[in-house]
């Protein structure tokens, strides 16, 4: 099946006399014939449903579906984007370990990795994301056992290399981990440029509506557990009845063991209400995605010949420096954000957008309508900074995330704002 396809038939076939939709299990617990039966499943999680905090047949359906878009073995949801970055590392690593991650990343994930995870005694290393090969290299110690980046950054636009990252980490024995949370595997599937693990935050693009959050993490399996360096994968795991999972699951490996062991301790599932909801958002994907990109293209294309602009950060025009890497990476858009710079900083990006009326001064991004952020006010606040250079956050910078209503409609808002910096 195309992709269009799977959006809407992938992760539910129903049988004869179902539910034409996946319809909503709202439902905590599942009943067995026999003691038994409850231990088979608990040795083997596979064989049929546990418990709610595992897993839930709505829940199932739009994993299904979403392994299928993105070309993965296998997929597990969490209840937010936040929840499936930390999981996806912390199936890997462990106090004492390192891992390598982009600066130019969404700000609350800075948090974690340079904060929280450092309480857990997790290093994160920074790099630029447009660091040379040789640069990146030396950036890894005997201890790192991943690779993180963002497809698309959160704010500052930058196109992550994906081809030249999976390169360096699987030199170094190490999967390479991709938030693709902006493109969605509409515009772009990490899995086909070689890397290991890919995490959405739901909340965005994929929900579209803005009501419900929610994460993913989608395991390729591809990766090679068995190379030496995770232990956890090929040594029984006691916790779990001294399962070893490359040998039970084989490439399925990682994300069993994520449900297994992390999904277990921090029982962060989503409901299946929440499940629903985002299904009914991955149906229209493909034609929502079409459109945000195409007002994205107009709505930039103004922007960048506005006197009022300093700069404009959007990989789909010819001028930016991500422009090549994104016809590689994103040859269908780039997808509906935008980032730029207003002349004056802060002081005049915040008039600006005090002056909209259609566009929504909101701490959220890629919705189906019009919303605008002030990221060294808001996402980033917490940063030093130094931390928002290498973020590529500036004063002055807006995040404009371009919704699907008329662009005209959008473009007056917009001419508005400006009109009011003169007054």
């Amino acid at each position: 099946m195309k992709i269009e396809t799977k959006c809407l038939h992938a992760g539910y076939t129903p049988k004869n006399t179902e539910p034409r939709v996946v319809p909503i299990v709202q439902s905590t617990t599942y009943v067995y014939d026999s003691t038994d039966d409850v231990a088979a499943v608990f040795d083997d999680p596979t064989k049929s449903l546990i418990y709610s905090r595992f897993e839930n047949p709505t829940v199932m359906a739009v994993e299904d579906k979403i392994a299928a878009l993105e070309g993965g073995i296998g997929a597990m949801c969490t209840s937010s984007g936040q929840a499936a970055s930390l999981l996806s590392l912390l199936n890997i690593l462990k106090a004492g370990d390192s891992f390598i991650s982009a600066a130019t990343i969404y700000g609350g994930t800075i948090n974690l990795f340079a904060y929280t995870l450092k309480k857990l005694g997790i290093e994160c290393i920074f790099v630029s994301a447009d660091a040379s090969e040789d640069e990146i290299q030396a950036a890894f110690k005997d201890n790192t056992k991943a690779v993180f980046g963002e497809t698309l950054a959160n704010p500052a636009l930058s196109v992550f290399d994906i081809e030249k990252f999976a390169k360096i980490a699987h030199k170094n024995g190490v999967p390479l981990i991709i938030d693709n949370t902006f493109p969605t595997p509409i515009l772009c599937r990490p899995f086909e440029f070689g890397a290991d693990i890919v995490i959405h935050s739901t909340t965005k693009y994929m929900d579209g509506h803005a009501v419900q959050g929610g994460g993913v993490i989608v395991d390729s399996g591809n990766f090679d557990w068995t190379n030496g360096k995770f232990p956890e994968f090929t040594e029984p795991d006691e916790s779990y009845h001294g399962t070893i999972y490359t040998k039970a699951y084989g490439k399925a490996a990682y994300i069993i063991k994520a449900r297994m062991q992390l999904m277990r301790d921090f029982g962060c599932y989503p409901s299946a209400q929440s499940a629903f909801y985002l299904n009914l958002g991955l149906e229209t994907l493909p034609i929502r995605m079409k459109q945000y990109c195409e007002n994205a293209k107009v709505v930039s294309e103004f922007l960048e010949a506005n006197e009022n602009v300093e700069s404009v950060n959007y990989p789909g025009l010819k001028s930016s420096k991500y422009y090549e890497l994104a016809q590689k990476y994103l040859p269908l858009g780039c997808s509906g954000v935008i980032s730029f710079v207003i002349k004056g900083g802060r002081s005049q990006a915040v008039k600006f957008m005090d002056s909209l009326s259609l566009a929504s001064n909101e701490v959220h991004v890629a919705d189906i309508r019009t919303c605008v952020l002030h990221p060294a006010s808001a996402t980033h606040r917490q940063l030093t900074d130094e931390q928002l250079v290498a973020a590529g956050i500036e004063g002055g910078m807006i995040r404009l995330s371009v919704g699907l209503e008329n662009v005209e409609d959008i473009l007056d808002d917009l001419k508005n704002g400006f009109s009011a910096l003169g007054k």
